[in-house]
């Protein structure tokens, strides 16, 4: 299994200058290989091979006199810069011959300078020093603040700035799985109800509802209207920019904390655990009356982490489908009485024809722990 290391690096004030030339050139080398494929296409030319157009906005590119600076970068991130578009156009041809899985993918665009820059290297383009600096081509030895050591070698390395000016090195690495010790089914099996007055209902206990970013929408707010009122090029609108990002770093950095360490909970306390198939990004559309709560809990994010981390440390996990009456149907005599609609979700609690009064999320979780437990032992479950 391949898995991303991130961790924090800290150039020196000349580093970011040479940093800030290689991300452009990598994105220059990018935007001219769209460029010459547009051109062929549309003058009824054969689509041009990956080899020869590295030659032409590469190496050839490098001996002209108006791209003679794309000498001052690696050429290891503008060959890799250069890869992103081969597989950008390959995983539009596989969409458009419905090859490729999951919602349609459009041809590649041109890449414009946002707060986010990287470039990726292979091995050939660092060196991991024994000091534990890290030596990028063309650039020298960064400093790294580890929070952990490397499983193995890493095969390449994505240097990255994001919009709150922090610099990061992202490592992929090959791990292999650590299954955790079996626990007893019965006992710790566990259903999740995703919500938004409860982050999540596990079987015995609730996750409350964190809300970052609601806890921070005012003093965002108030960098926001400093930033709109500052002149555009001014270095107060730079300033206020940069406000703004650190905000909405805190924010994302603080989410995906919290995801990291509830989910890792979870699966160290469960040998099943039977989720919701939920269709977030339908929830999260603009047309929702609750879409800024549902971005702000990341519904998504918490699922794909949860089945990632119960794929590597051998927990089963069953998604149970979207349209199944979790919170109608009654754990009791399985009537499918309950509050329906937009009004229903205001009813914390109702009672059944049968007489059972029904917490609302307790009750999805019990019949979502029942509906997984039918399919695992169906053998529909994904591991």
């Amino acid at each position: 299994m391949k898995l991303r290391y991130n961790e924090r690096i800290y150039p020196t004030p000349h580093q970011q200058r040479d940093l800030a030339r290689f991300f452009g050139c990598a994105r220059v080398v990018y935007n001219d290989g769209l460029r010459e494929r547009r051109a062929a296409w549309k003058n009824g030319e054969p689509y041009i091979s990956d080899v020869t157009l590295q030659k032409m906005v590469i190496t050839g590119a490098k001996k002209t006199l108006g791209r003679e600076w794309l000498k001052e970068a690696p050429s290891v991130a503008l060959v890799q810069s250069l890869q992103d578009l081969h597989t950008a156009y390959r995983n539009y041809f596989a969409s458009k011959r419905g090859v490729r899985k999951g919602p349609k993918t459009a041809p590649p665009k041109m890449k414009r300078k946002s707060g986010r820059q990287s470039i990726r290297l292979t091995r050939n383009g660092f060196v991991l020093r024994d000091n534990g600096k890290l030596f990028i081509a063309k650039l020298g030895d960064v400093a790294v603040r580890w929070s952990r050591p490397l499983p193995s070698d890493p095969s390449s390395v994505t240097v990255v700035k994001d919009p709150a000016g922090r610099y990061f090195a992202s490592f992929v690495v090959e791990t292999e799985d650590k299954p955790l010790p079996e626990l007893d089914l019965d006992e710790t099996e566990t259903g999740i109800d995703l919500g938004l007055s409860s982050y999540a209902v596990l079987r015995g206990r609730k996750i409350a509802s964190p809300k970052f970013f609601r806890r921070q929408e005012k003093k965002l707010r108030r960098a926001q209207r400093k930033l709109s009122r500052a002149r555009k090029g001014s270095s107060n609108r730079r300033k206020a920019k940069l406000a703004v990002s650190k905000i909405h770093a805190r924010i994302a950095d603080q989410r995906r904390d919290f995801i990291e360490q509830e989910t890792t909970r979870i699966v160290r306390e469960s040998q099943a655990v039977y989720a919701e198939d939920l269709n977030v990004k339908g929830m999260g559309s603009k047309k929702g009356k609750r879409a800024k709560s549902v971005h702000d809990q990341s519904l998504g994010m918490f699922a794909r982490t949860l089945e990632n981390k119960c794929a590597r440390y051998g927990r089963a996990l069953v998604k149970v489908d979207r349209f199944f009456p979790s919170t109608q149907m009654c754990s009791a005599c399985d009537s499918i009485e309950g509050p329906k609609g937009l009004e229903g979700l205001r009813i914390r609690s109702w009672t059944c024809t049968c007489g059972v009064v029904h917490d609302r999320d307790q009750n999805a979780e019990l019949n979502i722990r029942r509906e997984g437990k039918r399919l695992l032992a169906a053998g529909l479950a994904e591991r």
